[in-house]
């Protein structure tokens, strides 16, 4: 039995069909409009008659046609709803059109979204027109079985709004309504799309004589509605940040911003959805399906993807493999406003796809184009729902998003709206000096050249344009590439230091000087993950059909392809898995950050040479120089991440090997040498006095956050959990908790344990050791936040809510503290003041967890 893929609630339907019975027809030439034929609701108070049509959109009206026809009568506007559009569903999309500086932070820019849903408009009882607010969260796609009308039965969609029946239109086939108070107020379904969003912006109650609609404008699928709302501000939190960064407080001012609702209509035959495979990385929609499991219900996920549709003319082509041209282009317009010199580049971001979906048959698939000026086209907007565009926000925000619209019942997006924040040309700046500095002489200075500037622009248009194709961040891409390949030239210039642009691989870090690696070396690009990804959703499969239909014939292919490893998606959202981490680079985190580490300290003796301009002060320096220690504790994370690491690896049953391994104990004991070798053994290079003296920074305070950061990260009850169940999965051949520690303490409390002098850099390294193992025992009061899981939980993948509450961990961490506690009351007497001070308050502590008073 064929399967539709349709909304179960279907009140909308019989209304229309409703309507249908009793309009029997166009009125004839002189008929009076006031009423249809036939009879009334039962039980229901009537409302205000309808007017005859002329007496409500008089001579006076100006009327564009369009998905409705819209009247503007002096300063009302009405919608004409035909018939035709009852009980279809509408997508509403709200945005920022211009707010005030004082309310922006990463939003309150043109373009930005505050609201999405879907709506639909149905006729009532006693001449109303109604607006509900639909939700697709439960379906029963399949209309033939039983179940279709028991779910239908036992859901209702929510009525919004009703709107009296002004007038019905000439030809008796649509009603008039008059919509000016409901663009005039304020709701969620218009507007802002939650009473969290504006809470965010600290919006309180409208003030409606300062708030008023600007127009509205109808085009052949969507209606745009561009309106101005005054708030009043809303006392905030105390202590919290409002929109624009902005303190809590008593509110009693005002905010202004102009918005533009998009009502876009859906398609009336949804795309045929793909169905999701965890194995490659698409944006999802679902729903929850009461027919897919005949004893009980299941979960259904569909891949966000644009409907891009062979020409019945060229199928036989398809077919044969020659590469076609879609029904329709995705097309993205370049804002005007953006900068003319960094308009090529953009475009050419967008443009760079057109060789991944070739991997799925097409050839110009898509296309950037400028948009036209208002002088080339009067109806052209970039606030249009129907165009896609890349929006130019004058912001000091350093980056940019790609966000889309989806269509709630097959997943396929309908627009974007990509945000490219101005400043984003200083955070591309800050990643390539600092990682690339040391090999790309082009690199070592505060201003780039435009070709420069421009390949890194073009980077990262090309990764938030993939995000708008429907693609996720790839974080596990980098790590099926050997890190001894990033060194080959004539390897990585060929192939890329990562086959996704959807990893946030950034720049080639592990190149040496005398590797002679080029431009083509160091820069992201579209790979080999991308355009088999891109194939995965968007190939065409004739004579299969859609849907469910096609899980077989694409699991089998996926299978298959998985043997290559460089077409692995590994999600963004494990905090367990090594493999599966932004900002890295290569098959082993230890070797990879050794090659950066030389790097960085190439860069660090030339950051004052590199940063110094003529009549400025020491600001650049500063910036840089926490660039680059930021980028040394990256590195640090890196390989922290091995220590408990839990691969995951989704399969199907039909594949071979496992979903869940632990990291071998042999790749654990190198992390572990590792952070002693280059982060517990005070990194000394990292505290040039030539740049320290300039800036306001502490040699202290830098070594102490990298020590903090990855002691915070590693000496964890999560961590003991996680080593203690690999012993339990892995036995004699698993890094055990035990060994876990017996490194930490031959790393950390060597002058302890030898009875020797404490410098002030390992006495702090020692504290923050010790009161990490206290933490254990006794946490600090958990935040709401901290009472999920830290990191991930105790389920492999990262999953679970809390961390078991009774394990091992805890009297692990005792055993340790104790034994510690001995070796430093055996170190106290020989000891030097200042470490008798501190080996004092260290035995303090312990002595205050395991003894506590009172």
């Amino acid at each position: 039995m064929k399967k539709l893929l349709l909304p179960i609630l279907f009140s909308s339907l019989s209304v229309v069909a409703f309507a249908q019975a009793r309009r029997g027809g166009a009125a004839p030439a002189g008929a009076d409009t006031t009423q249809r034929p036939g009879g009334a609701f039962p039980g229901v108070r009537a409302t205000a008659q309808p007017k005859p049509y002329k007496s409500v959109i008089t001579d006076k009206a100006v009327s564009r046609t369009g998905l409705f026809k819209v009247d503007k009568v002096d300063d009302h506007y009405f919608f004409e709803i035909p018939d035709s559009l009852l009980g279809r569903d509408i997508l509403v999309v709200a945005r920022i059109a211009k707010a005030g500086a004082s309310v922006r932070s990463a939003d309150g820019y043109a373009g930005d979204q505050i609201g999405q849903g879907v709506i639909r408009f149905d006729k009532g009882p006693a001449n109303r027109i109604f607006l509900r607010k639909v939700s697709f969260a439960t379906y029963s796609p399949d209309t033939t079985k039983a179940m279709f009308e028991a779910v239908r039965r036992s859901n209702i969609q929510a009525i919004e709004n009703a709107f009296n029946i002004a007038a019905y239109t000439p030809d008796n086939s649509g009603s008039v309504i008059d919509i000016t108070d409901y663009i005039a107020g304020d709701n969620n379904v218009l507007f802002f799309g939650s009473a969290q969003v504006k809470t965010r912006w600290r919006l309180g109650n409208i003030a409606a004589d300062k708030s008023y609609v600007e127009g509205v404008k109808t085009f052949k699928t969507n209606v745009e509605i561009s309106t101005v709302k005054t708030y009043a501000e809303a006392a905030a939190v105390p202590g919290a940040l409002a929109a624009g960064g902005r303190p809590g407080g008593g509110g009693g001012g005002f905010t202004t911003v102009e918005l533009n609702t998009s009502l876009l209509i859906l398609p009336k035959v949804p795309m045929q959805p793909r169905f999701f495979d965890p194995r490659v990385g698409y944006f999802t929609t679902g729903f929850t399906d009461f027919d897919a499991n005949p004893q009980g219900v299941k979960n259904i996920e569909m891949a966000a993807r644009w409907r891009l549709e062979v020409k019945p003319e060229d199928m036989a082509k398809y077919k044969r493999g020659e590469l076609v041209e879609p029904k329709k282009q995705i097309v993205y317009y370049i804002d005007p406003a953006t900068p003319k010199q960094w308009q090529p580049y953009l475009m050419a971001g967008i443009n760079d796809w057109q060789k991944a979906f070739e991997a799925a048959g097409f050839k110009n698939a898509i296309v950037a184009k400028i948009a036209p000026t208002y002088a080339q086209d009067s109806t052209w907007s970039l606030d249009d729902a129907a165009h896609s565009a890349i929006i130019y926000k004058p912001s000091e925000t350093e980056n940019a998003s790609g966000p889309h619209i989806s269509d709630p019942r097959s997943g396929e997006i309908l627009e974007t709206h990509i945000n490219w924040f101005h400043n984003v040309m200083k955070l591309v700046h800050d990643w390539y000096m600092i990682q690339t500095a040391a090999v790309d002489p082009r690199a070592r200075k505060m201003e780039f050249d435009e070709k420069l500037m421009g390949d890194l622009i073009r980077f990262v248009s090309s990764h938030e344009v993939g995000h708008t194709l429907g693609l996720r961040h790839n974080f596990g891409s980098s790590s099926t590439t050997s890190v001894e390949k990033l060194r080959d030239k004539a390897w990585v210039e060929a192939n890329g230091h990562t086959p996704s642009i959807m990893d946030y691989a950034r720049f080639n870090y592990v190149a040496q000087p005398e590797d002679n690696i080029t431009y083509k070396g160091l820069y992201p690009r579209i790979g080999d993950y991308d355009k088999w990804a891109i194939d995965w959703g968007y190939r065409v499969f004739p004579g299969i059909g859609g849907g469910e239909a096609e899980v077989a014939t694409l699991s089998k292919i996926t299978t298959e392809k998985m043997k290559n490893r460089r077409l692995w998606f590994g999600q963004e959202q494990n905090p367990d898995d090594p493999h599966s981490q932004s900002e890295d680079l290569g098959d082993n985190a230890m070797k990879a950050s050794d090659y950066g580490i030389k790097n960085l300290q190439r860069v660090m003796v030339k950051l004052p040479e590199w940063t110094k301009e003529p009549n400025k002060g020491y600001e650049d320096l500063s910036n840089m120089y926490s660039q680059l220690t930021g980028q040394f504790n990256r590195y640090m994370g890196h390989v922290a991440k091995n220590v408990g690491g839990i691969y995951e690896n989704p399969k199907t049953v039909e594949e071979q090997g496992l979903v869940y391994e632990y990291t071998p104990a042999a790749t654990q004991k190198e992390a572990m040498e590792f952070l002693n070798r280059q982060l517990f053994t005070t990194p000394k290079w990292l505290l040039d006095e030539k740049v320290l003296a300039q800036i306001d920074e502490t040699p202290i305070q830098v070594v102490y956050r990298s020590q903090d950061a990855v002691l915070t990260r590693m000496v964890t009850a999560h961590t003991l959990n996680k080593l203690l169940a690999a012993e339990a999965a892995d036995g004699a051949s698993a890094y055990k908790v035990t060994d876990f520690f017996s490194d930490l303490n031959n790393s950390i409390l060597t002058e302890i344990k030898n009875k020797q002098a404490i410098d002030v850099y390992r006495r702090n390294l020692q504290k923050l050791y010790i009161n990490r193992l206290i933490e254990i025992i006794k946490p600090p009061a958990p935040s709401a936040a901290i009472l999920v899981l830290q990191a991930g939980g105790g389920r492999r993948g990262g999953g679970v809510t809390r961390e078991l509450p009774e394990t091992d961990a805890i009297s692990v961490a005792k055993g340790q503290l104790r034994m510690i506690n001995d070796m430093i009351k055996a170190a106290i007497p020989g000891a030097d003041t200042m470490s008798g001070y501190h080996l004092q308050d260290l035995s303090d502590r312990i002595t205050e967890t395991l003894n506590p008073k009172g």
